[in-house]
């Protein structure tokens, strides 16, 4: 399946979550067992050329993608998850929102000093969670410098940001607008 094919499996959904927005919308995507299954096998490519020795994703949709890439490469996979949510101490991370801020959090002995993790999402819009997650690894000890996701939003800056953060940004499609 090509990403073209890929691509048009991803449901635009207007006025959501606001008038004037185009949602973006995976569950069609996830739910097309071909499509799928292209989608993880492109990402596990990308990763395991950037010498991957883990995965991460951030919840919740990047557990679906992240954890399927890494059982594709036979990694471990390690949950960025949102404040709360783990039953062992954790590190985290605050960061800002459009309104407000939320927090991200690590167990930090499940990451290896030095090791290579590469994040996995399904969209990056402003990067403000993929960077957030990307510091968090990184103070755990994490090597962080390849994030891959399946749709970017380049209108709204996110790539660029985690280029700016030394993070080199590969998505498999792109939509322009919001």
């Amino acid at each position: 399946m090509t990403p073209e094919e890929i691509k048009a499996l991803v449901r635009t959904v207007p006025d959501f979550p606001a008038k004037g927005i185009q949602f973006r919308d995976i569950t069609t995507l996830i739910a097309d067992g071909p499509g799928l299954a292209a989608t993880v096998e492109l990402l596990a490519e990308k990763a395991r050329l950037s010498g991957a020795q883990a995965i991460a994703g951030m919840e919740a949709r990047g557990f679906i993608f992240g954890t399927a890439v890494a059982v594709r490469l036979g990694l471990g996979f390690i949950p960025v998850r949102k404040a709360g949510k783990l039953p062992v101490e954790t590190i985290g991370i605050d960061y800002a929102l459009e309104y407000g801020t939320d927090r991200l959090e690590v167990d930090p002995t499940a990451i290896p000093a030095g090791q290579r993790i590469v994040i996995v999402d399904d969209l990056i819009a402003t990067g403000g969670t993929a960077l957030a997650a990307a510091q968090l690894l990184r103070q755990a000890g994490a090597v962080v410098d390849q994030a891959l996701f399946v749709i970017d939003l380049p209108d709204l800056g996110g790539a660029a940001r985690l280029r700016e953060a030394g993070i080199a940004v590969d998505a498999m499609m792109d939509f322009e607008g919001d």
